[in-house]
Parts: C-alpha cells; structure tokens; sequence
C-alpha cells in the first residue's frame, strides 16, 4: 500500500499536503480508501467555514455504509475540490490527487505523522 513520503498523516488515514504559506490540501489515503469501497458520493462543508481539529469537514458514501470525515487541522476552509464532489470514484483511484478541501492558514500540524510512522501505524492494523 503506497505511503508517498512527501505527505503527513492522521491517525483517522487523512493526508495532509503542506503549501506554501501554510495551506493544507487535505485527502483520505490509499489505506482508508480501500476500506471505504466503491465510493458513491461525496459531501463537503462549505468554502469559508472555520474548522477546528476533530471538526467534520464531510462525509463519504460508499456502497456499504457512510463514513465521517474529520479534519486532521485547524484553520478555514479556503477551497473544496468540485471535481471530487462530481466524480467521487477518483477517490478510489488516484486517492493521493483527490485532494477534498484545502485549510489554511495551519501553523499547528503536532496531530500529524510522518510517513515512516503512518506507514507502522498502518502495518499495525
């Protein structure tokens, strides 16, 4: 299962993809897709909202069941990714492209893990 190294992780199998002036585009893994299955849709906050650590920033449906997803960071929601809205399966199929919502500014990025220890984490379960 990849774990690209240029990424930081939650322990909830959130990507974090760090930007210049301390934006965060947000996505599910490869491991957390997987678990989800054939995803169906996709429903994301608002542009503009203020998220805290923990906050629901969406949910996933999936053929199975629907899934909460909670934000690995603290900031504002700046942008939501319509084309994961439109085409939920890129998820499924590029989950390190599918980017849901981008967060900034974040200065506090303590709750995450590097690669080497998601990729444990991830082993571990």
């Amino acid at each position: 299962m990849p774990v690209p190294e240029d990424l930081m992780y939650s322990a909830d199998h959130k990507w974090v993809r760090l930007t210049d002036g301390g934006i965060a585009a947000i996505g599910v893994t490869d491991y957390a897709q997987r678990a989800f299955g054939d995803i169906i849709f996709v429903n994301l906050c608002m542009a503009g909202a203020k998220i805290d650590l923990g906050d629901l920033i969406g949910d996933v449906e999936s053929v199975t069941a629907v899934s909460d997803l909670v934000s690995p960071v603290d900031g504002f929601v700046l942008k939501v990714n319509a084309d994961a809205l439109e085409s939920p399966e890129m998820i499924n199929q590029k989950p390190y492209d599918a980017w849901l919502v981008e967060v900034g500014p974040v200065s506090d990025f303590s709750a995450l893990m590097d690669a080497d220890a998601y990729a444990a984490l991830i082993d571990a379960q």
